[in-house]
């Protein structure tokens, strides 16, 4: 979110905190009932504000909020991809971020057996709405991912102290 933020030339610590607060309900509030409205019950009860709490709101298609501003379309568009790079970089024998390209992350999302909870569908959606090519979005989220990738354990380390 901060990498596209940036690229935008918007508020990197906004959308760095959508992004990091938009599923912080979903552990204890799984259900489609509960999760996202009751973070944003939460948040607003915290004084977060409606752009924060209307961002979180939009990232999942069933609450009917439409996804308008470019943070909204920008977590739509990185929140199911980012688990899924994720996921492609845990399978790689170093378990790192620096193994995981673009086009192996594409021929990963063909496998619906390969994390079958992602929406392979909001991946691509995601992409369209951003205007951006799916495998340059793909390049960009791994990318962005790198520079944080020794505080998600996806830079190796895991590997080597197994």
């Amino acid at each position: 979110m901060r990498a596209y933020a940036c690229k935008a030339g918007a508020d990197g610590e906004l959308w760095g905190m959508v992004g990091l607060l938009h599923d912080f309900d979903y552990e204890k509030y799984p259900s489609a009932e509960d999760h996202p409205y009751k973070g944003s019950e939460i948040l607003n009860d915290r004084g977060y504000s409606e752009e924060v709490r209307r961002a979180i709101m939009s990232h999942a298609e069933y609450t009917g909020v439409a996804r308008l501003s470019p943070m909204e379309k920008t977590l739509f568009a990185c929140d199911e991809l980012t688990g899924f790079i994720t996921a492609c970089a845990l399978v790689k024998p170093g378990k790192s971020l620096a193994e995981v390209e673009a086009k192996s992350v594409r021929k990963k999302m063909k496998d619906k057996a390969f994390a079958r909870n992602v929406h392979r569908e909001d991946i691509i959606a995601g992409a369209a709405d951003l205007g951006i090519d799916l495998e340059e979005h793909i390049a960009f989220c791994i990318e962005a991912m790198k520079t944080i990738a020794r505080e998600l354990g996806l830079d190796g380390s895991a590997a080597k102290s197994a």
